[in-house]
């Protein structure tokens, strides 16, 4: 037996039939139940065609056969593909096209979509939908096992948009992934030697999670299978609206100990939610941020209203797998970026490649059991993927530094870095301090094309509904306040050079910031706004300030 995931997950189901596995709503399974489902599921697939190697595309919200459709996918040496559930068609159609599916899971309310791009897709052949009579038509089928052998070569695919760019599918191998992103490697306890001990760890699991992020998310996969492996029970939410304080109900409810998260997107409402009312969360023993780093501030409000949780920032990458932890409790240092990373990670010098000295900024990479590349695309795998001294190391980009005591401090990407004047910013600083304001619920900051600076730091803010704007005036007043509050904390340089109020920053389902929206929308503002002291713009939704245009050297 290898290191795959469907091998591995039967080996949990044949220890542990009876233990409850997904809650999904009104309905409960056990390992069992949700085995013989996939079983089902991988018998309808292979008698439509679909084998070793096809992709099989799922365009669903959080349900229970989300999971069951990649169980089943794995069974039969298939990859399941995650889809973005709010794309349009022809976002639809760049991502069904470039995975190359032959078949697609989908709930009814995406049948619009699926209809306009099947035509332009000749290796589309095959549909599933998860309607009312999804149960009743898979019924009859065999719930045995009875699948070819499998192996730990068997490929996971995960799509992610990131932050700027098209999606780009991510290929990992079972075995490494494993090992990278689900408890393989031991996360604290003695490492996996053999898929047999799986047996015996899965025996005493306890671990109830409400996934609060959607399951088309890296994070949510990687936990959702994490607690699997390890015998836990994972706890559906609805991810067509978040909403806080439904997941402290289904938390209270379940009496879930963990809920994962992702970033600040998620952990902001979770605050406002805690601080309005008085749930007693006594159950919660760690919430999980993974996808995106949280802020500190933000980070400490959890703390603070939660004095008896845990906050663990989970740091990794898609192209990673999971590299380290920032573990925050009532009492432990307030900085947030600071992470301690396992030993398979290191701060590579930008130029050289080679392992950075201390307190040097480079580039965060890994090796070991890292993917094999970017599906179809040799030249994305060649820059991000790459040897040093026979070392193959996972190079995606992100910045940090390295300190005296072992921690790193988190930097961001370096493909959002803004040069301004010669100075870096990176966004993730700024920010951070943006949304420790009181009045801010939520930030971005981008660099806006300057002809004197080559970009200028601009940052766009959603004010917290609590937050009095009555006009113009009031909302300067806010603007230098903020302002005010940077200069605090950030050096001058790194100081937005424009503040842009909007109804909402617009963020990926995953919680992510979409950068490119805040780029476009940060330069269409800055082409509109009068020039700084004009009070000719009290008609338009978004109002700016603009700060000193001297040099942020």
């Amino acid at each position: 037996m290898e290191f795959n995931l469907a091998d591995l997950w039967e080996l949990v189901v044949d220890s542990i039939p009876d233990h409850e596995a997904v809650v999904d709503g009104h309905r409960r399974f056990t390992y069992l139940e949700l085995d013989r489902r996939a079983n089902r599921l991988a018998h309808q697939l292979a008698n439509l065609g679909v084998g070793p190697g096809d992709h099989i595309a799922l365009y669903l919200h959080n349900c229970v056969e989300y999971l069951e459709a990649m169980i089943a996918s794995f069974k039969l040496r298939a990859v399941p593909i995650n889809v973005n559930y709010r794309y349009v068609a022809d976002e639809l159609l760049y991502l069904l096209d470039d995975a190359d599916a032959v078949a697609i899971i989908y709930h009814p309310e995406f049948a619009t979509q699926v209809e306009q791009v099947m035509p332009a897709l000749p290796l589309l052949l095959h549909t599933i939908v998860v309607d009312s009579g999804y149960d009743a038509q898979l019924r009859h089928l065999d719930d045995g096992r009875g699948f070819a052998p499998r192996s730990g070569n068997d490929h996971y695919v995960l799509y992610t948009g990131g932050t700027t760019g098209m999606p780009k599918g991510i290929v990992w191998r079972h075995v490494d992934l494993f090992f990278a992103a689900l408890g393989g490697a031991g996360n604290g306890r003695t490492p996996i030697s053999s898929p047999t001990d799986i047996s015996q760890r899965c025996m005493h699991g306890r671990i109830r999670v409400v996934t609060a992020c959607p399951l088309m998310h890296g994070s949510a996969h990687w936990m959702a299978w994490s607690t699997l492996l390890t015998g836990g029970c994972v706890v559906l939410t609805d991810t067509r609206h978040f909403d806080a304080a439904t997941v402290f109900a289904l938390t209270v409810a379940e009496q879930a100990n963990f809920i994962v998260i992702v970033g600040d997107a998620f952990a902001i409402p979770m605050v406002d939610v805690l601080r309005a009312t008085d749930s007693p969360l006594t159950c919660l023993n760690v919430i999980v941020s993974g996808g995106a780093v949280l802020s500190p501030a933000v980070k400490h409000a959890l703390i603070k209203e939660l004095p008896q949780t845990i906050v663990v920032d989970g740091y990794g990458a898609s192209e990673t797998g999971g590299q380290g932890q920032a573990v925050t409790a009532l009492g432990s240092p307030a900085e947030a970026t600071m992470f301690l990373l396992d030993e398979t990670t290191e701060v590579l010098d930008e130029m050289t490649l080679q392992v950075a000295e201390v307190g040097t900024s480079g580039l965060l990479a890994r090796r070991g059991h890292i993917p094999v590349g970017y599906y179809k695309d040799a030249d994305k795998t060649a820059a991000t993927f790459r040897t040093v001294a026979g070392v193959r190391w996972s190079v995606p980009g992100d910045h940090a530094i390295r300190n005296e005591n072992g921690t790193v401090t988190l930097l961001g990407r370096g493909s959002l870095c803004i040069n301004t004047g010669g100075e870096k910013v990176y966004p993730d600083e700024v920010e951070s301090q943006l949304k420790a304001h009181p009045s801010v619920f939520d930030a971005v900051v981008v660099g806006v094309a300057h002809a004197r600076f080559g970009e200028r730091v601009v940052a766009l803010f959603q004010p917290r509904a609590t937050s009095t704007i009555a006009d113009l005036d009031t909302e300067m007043a806010l603007c230098a306040d903020i302002l005010d509050s940077l200069r605090l904390h950030l050096a001058g340089y790194k100081i937005p050079k424009t503040l842009y109020r909007v109804d909402a920053i617009q963020r990926s389902p995953s919680g992510k910031p979409d950068y490119r929206w805040a780029c476009e929308t940060a330069t269409r503002l800055a082409s509109e706004a009068s020039p700084p002291g004009a009070a000719s713009r009290s008609s338009r939704a978004e109002r700016a300030i603009d700060a000193s245009e001297a040099s942020p050297l």
